[in-house]
């Protein structure tokens, strides 16, 4: 496999397929690794992404800008700039913007999600 570079000009957001509110760019997409799918995600203010867990993925998730709580070992969570945060397969999970801008986030899957 080649590495993958993704400028930051080059990338399109997208409804999110399964949530309302929620843009996600893909970097690295299914078709382009068998070993981790990586993507930026923007929640609009007031959105959440429900509580779901991932069957064979590990969700690696950090923080890049906004304020939101994430369901962490059960509990929700405040977190912010350059928090991170790892879901194991079978962890229930979610995130939800509590701020007034933007809930900015780079999420890598593996193995690959989308």
């Amino acid at each position: 496999m080649q590495t993958i570079f993704s400028p930051a000009e080059s990338r399109k957001y997208q409804d999110h397929p399964k949530f309302a509110g929620v843009g996600m760019a893909m970097l690295v997409a299914q078709g382009k690794s068998d070993l981790v799918s990586v993507s930026e995600l923007v929640i609009d203010p007031g959105v959440a992404v429900p509580v779901h867990t991932h069957e064979i993925q590990a969700d690696s998730i950090y923080i890049v800008s906004g304020q939101g709580e994430a369901l962490v070992n059960q509990d929700w969570t405040a977190v912010g700039p350059g928090d991170h945060i790892l879901v194991l397969p079978g962890t229930e999970h979610g995130i939800r913007n509590t701020g007034t801008s933007p809930l900015r986030l780079f999420v890598h899957h593996s193995p690959p999600l989308y």
